[in-house]
């Protein structure tokens, strides 16, 4: 099915709150049944959506402005819609909310570029042939575990691992593994960057402190990056000259 749904622009009717510009996402998913031919009752693995961005390697999940004429939910499945085009139904309750900066304010030492994000779960029930911003997001359906290496920011980590645990049990208990390895991978830098955006100290972001201490110490730089031949994360080593391409 095609849309004829127009992105919306501009930002005459940004909802703004504690000078922070207020955002609303989701992380779109499914349950996929696994077909082996041997199993009376095939099991499902599950599966979320993560889109990209021009230029960029690493993945994010659909999320924009709240405007002043919708809800916070309303606003999600917007979003959800225009970058990554699904429909579904939104979970009654955010994950959680975060404090973050822009992506075009990353070093500004300013107070502008703050936003305050609140994030759904949305099980998907429709996904959409073409969609508003399609020319500018290519979407892709990811295992937990790489949608966790691809995640551009660290607050998206945490809203995946909050994520995790708000499913049933018993899908939980179908992924009783992968949640425990789940449980121990740290997410650091999120509740920092929460701190230091309710203080009004802005400096380089803790993302960036991380990634330049990193390379400082060993001249060497990496990051998790899709292949899109096998469609899983993979580590791309920025050290050589090759990487550089």
């Amino acid at each position: 099915m095609m849309s004829s749904v127009q992105a919306r622009i501009g930002r005459e009717r940004q909802r703004y709150k504690d000078h922070l510009r207020l955002v609303a996402g989701c992380i779109p998913f499914k349950f996929e049944k696994i077909v082996d031919g041997h199993t009376r009752n095939p099991e499902s693995r599950l599966l979320v959506l993560m889109i990209s961005s021009p230029n960029r390697h690493d993945l994010v999940f659909p999320k924009g402005g709240w405007e002043n004429d919708e809800t916070v939910e309303q606003a999600a499945c917007r979003e959800a819609l225009e970058e990554a085009g699904v429909r579904g139904i939104l979970g009654e309750n955010h994950l959680g909310e975060w404090e973050f900066r822009s992506k075009s304010k990353q070093n500004n030492c300013s107070l502008e570029g703050g936003c305050r994000g609140y994030m759904f779960a949305l099980q998907v029930t429709e996904e959409l042939e073409s969609w508003p911003e399609q020319a500018l997001h290519d979407r892709k359906w990811l295992t937990p575990k790489d949608a966790f290496k691809l995640c551009r920011y660290d607050w998206m980590r945490e809203a995946l691992k909050n994520f995790l645990t708000s499913l049933p049990e018993d899908k939980k208990n179908e992924m009783r593994e992968e949640l425990v390895e789940f449980s121990m991978m740290p997410v650091p830098d999120a509740a920092k960057e929460r701190s230091i955006l309710s203080s009004g100290r802005f400096g380089k972001t803790s993302v960036m402190q991380r990634l330049e201490g990193s390379y400082n110490k060993s001249k060497n730089f990496s990051f998790a990056a899709l292949d899109l031949a096998s469609g899983s994360a993979v580590e791309v080593d920025l050290s050589s000259e090759e990487s550089w391409v």
